[in-house]
């Protein structure tokens, strides 16, 4: 249910499988290395829904706020992916959209709605009060276009500090990723339990 359903009358080329395996790895191993991140729960290369791959990651308890730490993390688990494709196969790919979709918003919303930003302690979201037809042509924004630069300039400020820490992340546990790419092209879905114990160096049981 939390990944959507399989897809496997979607036919991948090899290519695209490889890419998809260092993408969802990058995730994964992001994901494990961040301390405020929620526990990584399981990650596959097998097409779900409109996704090529999917790697989740669950809370421990129920959470109703978020810390900025912890959405920082969130926003370098996104990152992850994008930064893996890079750095170990030399390209991008327009699989990396939807992270950076999730992961503009979610900046977005830290600096003009929890106030997590240089900015300070406002908001600076757009009045929606209104709820005819054409409310979002009424919408008003209750700031300068000066504020409307400074703004960007935080969000990405934000996105960037997200991706060098992916980056760094990754590069300090090149051979680990590798393992965990190999591993999703071989079994296709890992847990955390296996990837764990990739990240601690051991072999994966043999598959029955």
């Amino acid at each position: 249910v939390l990944m959507g359903a399989e897809r496997r009358s979607l036919v991948l080329s090899e290519e695209e499988k490889r890419n998809t395996a260092f993408h969802e790895a990058g995730h994964a191993l992001v994901a494990q290395t961040m301390s405020h991140a929620d526990p990584l729960h399981k990650v596959t290369i097998i097409p779900r829904g409109m996704a090529l791959g999917v790697t989740v990651t669950l809370p421990v308890d129920d959470k109703h706020t978020y810390t900025k730490d912890h959405l920082e993390d969130q926003l370098a688990i996104m990152m992850g992916g994008r930064v893996a494709e890079e750095m170990f196969l030399n390209h991008i790919t327009t699989g990396a959209g939807n992270d950076l979709e999730q992961a503009t918003a979610l900046s977005r919303r830290m600096v003009c709605e929890y106030g997590m930003s240089e900015l300070g302690p406002l908001s600076y979201r757009k009045n929606q009060d209104q709820v005819f037809l054409g409310r979002d042509l009424a919408a008003q924004r209750e700031y300068s276009e000066d504020t409307a630069i400074n703004i960007d300039k935080e969000v990405k400020k934000i996105l960037t500090r997200a991706y060098e820490r992916a980056r760094e992340a990754l590069d300090s546990q090149r051979k680990t990723l590798i393992r965990i790419a190999e591993a999703l092209l071989e079994r296709e879905v890992l847990g955390a339990t296996e990837v764990n114990l990739l990240i601690e160096g051991k072999e994966l049981p043999a598959l029955i």
